[in-house]
């Protein structure tokens, strides 16, 4: 398991990009959050097995309207406790 701090860039809010997210990380199984920010990005905190996070975002990017022009990604500690996936 790990979690993934991750950036999203281009046209991400206002297209369901949230939704998605909450419903793609329930299927499989991982944990975190994510939030439109100011600047028109999408952040999202993630955790669960690569594999699981890299479908959920495969999935994300298969939304109609969602086009992600760049993401900035890393690695941080995990959050043992977290329970779920929200959206702010």
């Amino acid at each position: 398991m790990i979690r993934r701090h991750i950036v999203f860039y281009g046209r991400v809010q206002g297209v369901g990009f949230r939704y998605r997210a909450r419903h793609a990380a329930d299927l499989y199984s991982c944990t975190g959050w994510c939030r439109n920010e100011w600047d028109g990005s999408v952040v999202m905190e993630i955790q669960g097995e690569p594999e699981n996070i890299d479908r959920v975002i495969m999935s994300i990017e298969a939304g109609r309207y969602v086009w992600v022009e760049n993401m900035d990604s890393r690695t941080i500690e995990m959050e043992p406790d977290e329970r779920g996936f929200r959206t702010e």
